[in-house]
């Protein structure tokens, strides 16, 4: 989609830290990173969101996978970490394409404090 940030990155017009890719998604570091190790699981194809994604099960289990994936490549599968998608106007989200957040590496906080 033209104009999306993610679809440019994944296009490589727009530089990012690459952490995973495969044929369905692209992992990268969050430019401002919420936790220790924050990386985004981003489809491949445009989907506006994980809504929009559930529309497509086998891609959305690659973001899933991936985003174990990650885990795994960061070194927090086994300490734990937290993955967050981040749907419509009240969850604050900023970019307009589906994406998996992995946040780990800490003590993350809990929800609703």
């Amino acid at each position: 989609m033209s104009g999306c940030l993610f679809c440019k990155i994944i296009a490589g017009e727009v530089p990012a830290t690459t952490v995973y890719e495969n044929d369905d998604v692209l992992a990268f570091r969050d430019i401002n990173p919420q936790a220790e190790v924050h990386v985004l699981v981003v489809p491949k194809p445009h989907h506006q969101d994980a809504k929009d994604l559930t529309a497509t099960p086998d891609l959305l289990a690659a973001v899933i996978d991936a985003g174990a994936e990650v885990a795994k490549i960061e070194g927090i599968h086994d300490s734990g970490y937290r993955f967050v998608f981040n749907t419509g106007d009240d969850a604050c989200r900023t970019v307009f394409h589906a994406h998996l957040h992995v946040l780990g590496g800490e003590q993350l906080s809990t929800f609703g404090h």
